[in-house]
């Protein structure tokens, strides 16, 4: 078996495209030499001080708390709960199509962080940490170690390789939905490949479908 290499995976909770990014890395971490390792990014902090559509800053509302969650978690335990606790926030606000909710029902957001840290085996009485500007510090710092890396051009998730030719850093990719198996494999190498070509910047095309959470 090949050592595995450190993949650094900046997020988001509340962005249902870093989210499918993530599950598409843990499918990567079966087929191919990979361990990511999880840091918070914050789409609040991104976006404070741009001109952003109305709809997309009332989508943002609530944002920070989430953050200061994990912040607070990876305080209290290390890091190493930034990747299970993710995934329970995650498969909540996504899969089970909760973050939804909470433009009727704000509460939804406390409870799912409060279901997902005790699900996660840790503290459940974090959750307080969503109103308190305590870890904001510790979230800008995270942020910022991920944005400097690719830009301030780009959102959630950040990657960050090494690779033969040496640092590799990248957003996305945006997919829905996620590969599986040998096909998320494929998808890993042919992103190395270009990501890490000297002088190249961006591939895109138009998004024609949603996230799809499987």
């Amino acid at each position: 078996m090949s050592e595995r290499v450190p993949v650094d995976f900046w997020f988001d909770p509340f962005c249902p495209w870093a989210w499918l990014t993530s599950r598409w890395l843990l499918e990567v971490e079966k087929v191919r030499p990979v361990e990511p390792r999880w840091h918070i990014m914050s789409l609040a902090v991104l976006n404070e001080d741009k001109e952003i559509p109305e709809e997309y800053r009332r989508m943002l509302e609530g944002a920070m708390g989430p953050v200061r969650v994990l912040a607070a978690a990876s305080a209290k335990y290390g890091e190493h709960v930034l990747g299970p606790l993710y995934t329970e926030i995650g498969t909540r606000f996504h899969n089970h199509g909760r973050m939804k909710e909470r433009y009727k029902d704000p509460s939804v957001i406390p409870a799912v962080l409060a279901e997902a840290l005790e699900a996660a085996g840790l503290d459940r009485d974090l959750v307080a940490a969503a109103d308190s500007e305590e870890h904001d510090e510790a979230v800008r710092a995270s942020h910022r170690a991920g944005i400097d890396l690719v830009g301030e051009e780009v959102g959630t998730p950040v990657i960050a390789v090494d690779g033969p030719e040496g640092k590799v850093a990248f957003f996305g990719p945006v997919i829905s939905p996620a590969p599986r198996g040998e096909a998320a494999g494929r998808l890993w190498d042919g992103v190395l490949l270009v990501a890490g070509t000297d002088g190249f910047f961006e591939l895109k095309r138009s998004r024609t479908r949603d996230p799809i959470f499987d």
